[in-house]
């Protein structure tokens, strides 16, 4: 949480909460300390996925299937949502809270390590959202980049790092490289003539990337 409390908390309060599976697995993740999205986060990623209707989507970091559950809500009929996961037990809850929600045939949970799996990968995606590994972001960019179409938004999560990104007064001795390599990671993406990017300071940080078509990389030279 990098936003001052009481605006989180009223932001929470205010927007409007999930039901069924997805609250329950808000529920399981605050008790077993998974990680997911936050919620403004989520509120926010409805709203932009309802806005494009993506048909195919790739997620980097996979938890236990929380946001993946979350993007089938407003994903194309007929889409589909490939998630990449290291964790085995993280992949074992993931396969079967996507099973309960009946999207098996819509949700592929892939195992391995996400550097490995996306170099293996010769896909197009509509979207694609980084929520894994943060020292990775410039890595998985390079490979985001390529599988994303044009007019294609890449959602890169938690880029503020508890606010540490943002000044070295926050920053944790054993978190220096981390930090280093997420402001490398959005130095570079900030200043990708490909991309249209902005920084969103809910949650934990959100960069949003807006993938140009060659007609206006052309225009812009």
């Amino acid at each position: 949480m990098i936003n001052y409390e009481y605006i989180n908390d009223y932001i929470r309060a205010t927007i409007k909460p999930n039901s069924g599976l997805l609250a329950e697995l808000e529920e399981y993740a605050a008790e077993n300390h998974v990680p997911i999205i936050q919620p403004e986060v989520a509120a926010m990623m409805k709203v932009l996925g309802n806005m494009n209707r993506p048909g195919r989507i790739l997620e980097v970091g996979t938890a236990i299937g929380y946001s993946s559950i979350l993007f089938s809500g407003f994903l194309k009929p007929g889409g589909i949502i490939d998630t990449i996961e290291r964790n085995d037990l993280m992949i074992e809850l993931a396969r079967k809270n996507i099973k309960s929600a009946g999207l098996q045939d819509t949700i592929n949970v892939i195992a391995g390590d996400a550097m490995e799996v996306l170099g293996c990968l010769d896909k197009q995606y509509d979207m694609i959202f980084l929520d894994a590994a943060k020292g990775q972001y410039s890595e998985f960019l390079e490979q985001s980049k390529r599988m994303l179409v044009p007019g294609g938004l890449l959602v890169s999560d938690n880029v503020l790092y508890k606010g540490m990104i943002a000044t070295d007064e926050l920053v944790v001795r054993r978190k220096k490289t981390i930090v280093t390599r997420m402001r490398s990671f959005l130095k570079k993406l900030c200043l990708d003539e490909s991309f249209e990017t902005g920084i969103i300071p809910i949650g934990d940080g959100v960069a949003l990337s807006y993938k140009k078509n060659m007609e206006q990389i052309s225009e812009e030279a």
